[in-house]
């Protein structure tokens, strides 16, 4: 009977759960937020929780034992020096899961687990349903109109400096080729001054 053991195993031996939480929650320091299954968000919400509540005693035991789970030094060090300052007034919740809908491979249930105050999720989920409006209009027949964030200056601004960049280019190309043609028109001439005469 597998009573009272509320480990979520995810289809792995210890050894192998274990690293997957890991780097899962490497990830997730180094990154404020990751998309996996929504399992094996909801194990490493729990594990990186414990870590971060464990980082904001900001001892050297505590570095040694988040070094001990995370075996990285690099994210051992984000987590004490970014991430456990700006949680130290909150008793825990430093996570959300945000749920995204099925994947379309194998059906899992997909999520976004992003750390509270660092918002990617929501944008994320954001441009998702924007994506699949334009998707339900085009099915339907109707004219799509995408808004596009960067603003028209930006993009003239680019394209001004790839047409002066283009530009340029080219006028350095036709200073060598008339450089070319010059070297080849003098090299003839010394050509027919060195033919001896009969």
């Amino acid at each position: 009977m597998r009573h009272r053991k509320s480990i979520e195993k995810l289809n792995r031996t210890a050894a192998h759960r274990k690293a997957t939480l890991a780097n899962l929650s490497g990830a997730l320091f180094e990154r404020k937020h990751i998309q996996t299954t929504e399992a094996k968000a909801k194990a490493t919400r729990r594990f990186s929780e414990r870590l971060i509540t464990l980082a904001k005693k900001e001892t050297v035991h505590a570095r040694r034992t988040a070094l001990k789970k995370l075996r990285q030094r690099k994210i051992v060090q984000i987590l004490f020096d970014e991430i456990a300052p700006k949680y130290i007034d909150r008793p825990g919740g430093y996570t959300r899961v945000v749920k995204l809908g099925q994947r379309s491979g194998d059906g899992a249930h997909m999520a976004i687990l992003e750390l509270v105050g660092f918002d990617m999720a929501s944008k994320k989920k954001k441009e998702k349903q924007e994506k699949d409006e334009i998707k339900k209009k085009a099915a339907k027949g109707e004219k799509v109109t995408e808004e596009k964030t960067k603003p028209a200056d930006v993009k003239k601004s680019k394209s001004d400096k790839k047409k002066k960049a283009g530009s340029k280019k080219s006028d350095v190309k036709e200073e060598i080729k008339t450089d070319n043609t010059e070297k080849k028109a003098k090299e003839k001439k010394v050509k027919k001054d060195k033919k001896p005469k009969k």
